[in-house]
């Protein structure tokens, strides 16, 4: 696979990842690397949280016994880990030492309000003050802002298809401009709104974005479309690369399943998860055009 840009040319790895003899994949929903470019892989299988090194050796399994729903996946600067699981209503937070520090809702129930957090929620990011915005999600169309220590700030959002309406926030993250990025996944779009919840402006004609990462030295944005695509643009809007097709395909590079998460290591490797099939999470290195 080549993308489209003479910049921005990504070659897939072949059989990255070496499972534990006996252990199978599931749907790998998301995928995250901490500053030690430890990859966490968050999947529906018996072993949810599971912790590879840069080239695909196993080190660890996290969570037993705690994490039971994978949907997203979050790093923050501190290498804490959160857990979003979507059926389970709730947001766990591991030290990097595996050590579960914080549980934002403590039932496994939804909400008895509506709007109220959380029902179905579906990830979590950090502004550079460390309060935290989880999308909420295949039934609240909400995003909640929260403490550092788990306090509920305020929300916004509702059903719709305007500005600050959502048919499926399915995916928060914050910019180094500490602008909130927020997937619209069933309107085809991403909107952009302040810390405060204030609409600012929104990236259109997408194909059901499901998750973003943010280049942290550069202006540009990684997009896993659900319909089988991943885009690359500036924060500006411009598209600089893209590549998948919008059709599945088991071509390497291409993707069988439904891209559904996406991170970057710090040299610059390109991690995707995907759903809809089993065991499928791909791994990308960014070559130079001679």
């Amino acid at each position: 696979m080549v993308s489209d840009s003479s910049k921005y040319i990504f070659q897939p790895v072949n059989n990255w990842g070496k499972l534990p003899e006996g252990w199978t994949w599931g749907w790998i929903p998301s995928v995250a690397c901490d500053s030690q470019d430890r990859v966490y892989i968050f999947s529906r299988s018996e072993h949810h949280l599971i912790v590879f090194d840069h080239e695909g050796n196993f080190l660890d399994s996290w969570g037993e016994g705690i994490l039971k729903d994978a949907h997203g996946i979050y790093v923050d600067a501190g290498d804490n880990v959160y857990c979003t699981e979507n059926n389970n209503h709730c947001i766990y937070k591991f030290n990097r030492y595996g050590e579960l520090v914080m549980t934002l809702a403590t039932s496994a129930t939804s909400a008895e309000k509506e709007g109220d957090p959380f029902n179905q929620p579906t990830d979590v990011a950090i502004d550079s003050k460390g309060d935290m915005f989880v999308s909420d999600g295949y039934t609240n169309r909400r995003v909640h802002k929260f403490s550092r220590d788990g306090k509920l700030l305020f929300s916004w959002g509702e059903h719709g298809t305007g500005p600050g309406q959502f048919a499926l926030p399915h995916c928060v993250r914050i910019d180094r401009y500490d602008r909130v990025w927020v997937c619209d996944r069933e309107n085809n779009r991403i909107q952009i709104f302040d810390t405060d919840g204030n609409y600012l402006s929104e990236r259109t004609g997408l194909k059901r974005p499901a998750a973003i990462y943010f280049d942290p030295d550069k202006d540009v944005v990684y997009i896993a479309e659900l319909d089988y695509q991943v885009s690359i643009y500036t924060l500006d809007g411009e598209l600089i690369a893209q590549w998948g097709g919008g059709r599945s395909s088991d071509k390497p590079g291409e993707f069988l399943g439904c891209p559904h998460g996406i991170w970057m290591d710090s040299r610059g490797a390109l991690y995707v998860s995907e759903v809809g099939v089993e065991g499928r999470l791909q791994k990308f290195v960014r070559q130079e055009r001679r």
